[in-house]
């Protein structure tokens, strides 16, 4: 995903927010987002988390964000996003990126990975999580 289509959907969700907004979460009962249990990072700090997926009915377009948080550390960091396909077939999704600050050391962390559409509602694009999953995924070098 680019640099400008994170910014526009950032900014759409987070405008959406501060309206009061309510995001809908109605998904349906088998659709599912996993995560690997073994993850990547290079020397440079670039993660890499993969996993599979299955979402129904999209109107608008769809995403597979994820993210890592290192041991009881507060903050979590976005790895990448990619687009989703939502046509009632189990598709794999790759996410690479690095985090803003220190660099990732092998090891375990959480890792969390979203399936979220915007679906236009009285025409403002509104975030509709088709799923969620959270554990703890090994990064090797």
């Amino acid at each position: 995903m680019s640099s400008r289509s994170r910014f526009v959907l950032g900014t759409t969700v987070g405008v959406s927010l501060l309206l009061g907004a309510q995001p809908a979460t109605a998904a349906e009962p088998n659709e599912f987002v996993t995560v690997d249990s073994l993850g990547r990072v290079a020397a440079d700090g670039t993660v890499t988390l993969s996993g599979t997926y299955r979402c129904h009915h999209s109107t608008g377009p769809a995403f597979i964000s994820s993210s890592i948080r290192e041991g009881s550390a507060a903050v979590q960091h976005g790895i990448g996003g990619s687009a989703a396909r939502c046509d009632g077939l189990e598709h794999t999704w790759k996410n690479t990126g690095k985090t803003g600050g220190d660099t990732v050391q092998p090891g375990v962390v959480h890792a969390e990975a979203t399936v979220m559409e915007l679906r236009s509602q009285h025409g403002l694009p509104l975030p509709y999580f088709h799923a969620t999953h959270k554990q703890d995924v090994t990064l090797s070098k």
